[in-house]
């Protein structure tokens, strides 16, 4: 019999606690099978622990310093914080750039991502092969996507601006012109709408057939079954978009740094290129790493906020809501 220990209880009366059961030895088969485990997991810690917790941790503590990569880093505190959020009027455009492109892009690029969804869910013919060519572009390097719009954009030759002369549009200089090179950014960014498509695709299949037909039996419209049963069995997946969108959208780098090189006068100019810049161009490595941690506590401030406000319009097929 196990033995128990009596403990009294709030009210005066002994409540019985069972004692902790004996600790087990390992058996030499168990042994051998955690070693092994171990032995199968230590490339992902290794890899893990030297290229991912390590430099992070080591970023950290850059952030605090002066460092050029060749000497020593000198110990300079809040310094780097305090200069970029008070006294850089530049860092402080640089972030106004980068979330009005995440605030429009991510929005845009999932109502884009919803409408082709829906659109390529319907019965029609050649259904597959639309399906492909909506995924191929986001296959694409994003360094060739780069270059491909580099051409696209073109003030004069560019097709863009000649498929808006044929209505009487005079098109702009995407890239050169502060006003617009930040929606051209964003046109670009429609580009790869095709991933989010995809995830979207799969959703629907997955949406039970009975639910379209008691809403056909009930009279609803096209709309009304796409408002009142695909959306809501649809948004994990929309939630899922969201979170990627913003991480990603924060993150942008490869267009700016290969279309604009952040010009006209900082007008495209982004969080990352300018860590990039800072960093590894001016060798201001506890700069950079300032502003890679103030661009992480903003990109989890968003995330954070994503969170908050799921609960809110965010159904889960095991749900039960009161």
């Amino acid at each position: 019999m196990t033995s128990t220990a009596l403990r009294p209880s709030a009210a005066g009366r002994a409540a019985p606690r069972r004692a902790a059961p004996p600790r087990q030895k390992l058996t030499p088969h168990r042994r051998k099978e955690a070693l092994t485990f171990y032995l199968f997991i230590s490339p992902w810690v290794i890899g893990f622990v030297v290229f991912l917790l390590g430099p992070m941790l080591f970023s950290i503590y850059l952030s605090f310093t002066e460092w050029d990569s060749f000497t020593a880093p000198v110990w300079v505190g809040l310094d780097n914080y305090i200069t970029l959020l008070t006294d850089d009027p530049i860092f402080l455009r640089v972030m106004g750039n980068t979330a009005y492109y995440s605030l429009i892009s991510v929005p845009l690029g999932m109502v884009v991502s919803l409408f082709i969804a829906n659109l390529l869910n319907k019965k029609v013919r050649f259904r597959k092969l639309f399906r492909t060519l909506v995924y191929l572009p986001h296959l694409i390097p994003i360094v060739a996507v780069a270059l491909i719009f580099q051409m696209v954009f073109a003030p004069e030759a560019g097709p863009l601006n000649q498929a808006l002369a044929l209505i009487g549009i005079d098109g702009p200089n995407w890239l050169r012109d502060a006003d617009w090179v930040k929606p051209a950014l964003i046109l670009m960014s429609l580009w790869q709408a095709g991933g989010g498509t995809i995830l979207l695709l799969a959703g629907m299949n997955g949406i039970p057939k009975e639910l379209y037909e008691a809403a056909e039996i009930d009279g609803a419209s096209g709309f009304r079954q796409f408002w009142s049963v695909t959306f809501p069995q649809l948004t994990p997946v929309i939630f899922f978009n969201l979170i990627m969108g913003i991480i990603g959208s924060f993150q942008v780098f490869a267009q700016v740094f290969i279309l604009t090189g952040g010009g006209p006068d900082n007008a495209s100019q982004m969080a990352v290129p300018m860590l990039f810049d800072e960093a590894f161009r001016f060798y201001h490595m506890g700069y950079g790493s300032a502003i890679a941690w103030i661009l992480f506590v903003v990109i989890m401030a968003f995330t954070a906020l994503a969170f908050a406000t799921s609960g809110r319009w965010v159904f889960y097929e095991s749900e039960v809501r009161q």
